[in-house]
């Protein structure tokens, strides 16, 4: 997990690679962009801005990294390890999920704030914020199963 205060630390730790100018791209878009809609930018990224909601799990994905860009609001956001977890939902190639309970490292989120989550890891979310969801491949840049 990686925790960045602004989106202008985002952009100066992250000035070159294809999805990371795709991901700042995609929150200079914000204005442009509905609600609980997803956008895509070519087949490597999509993103959508929602109401964050509680969630029971702990999801994990293995294709897509989940990067959070907070909007208004904060929430606690609970990560862990995978391996650190039990797995009680199995993965879906399909949706790029699997669902597992446990116990993580608890941060406090606020607004302006942007969180990485890896696909070694697994995020749990309290809600109760406006968060710009981008979703984007750890491959780099196709996907292995078309």
């Amino acid at each position: 997990m990686l925790r960045l205060r602004s989106f202008d630390e985002f952009k100066s730790i992250f000035r070159t690679g294809k999805k990371w100018i795709r991901c700042a791209e995609a929150i200079n878009n914000i204005p442009n962009i509905q609600e609980n809609v997803f956008y895509s930018i070519g087949d490597s990224l999509a993103y959508m801005i929602t109401d964050s909601k509680k969630e029971e799990k702990f999801c994990g994905h293995r294709r897509y990294m989940d990067i959070f860009y907070y909007l208004e609001g904060g929430e606690e956001v609970e990560i862990a390890p995978k391996k650190n977890l039990d797995l009680v939902e199995k993965y879906s190639d399909e949706t790029d999920r699997e669902f597992f309970n446990g116990f993580g490292e608890k941060y406090e989120i606020k607004q302006g704030e942007m969180v990485i989550v890896e696909i070694n890891e697994a995020v749990k979310c309290s809600g109760g914020a406006k968060k710009l969801v981008i979703r984007v491949t750890v491959e780099d840049n196709y996907f292995l199963n078309k």
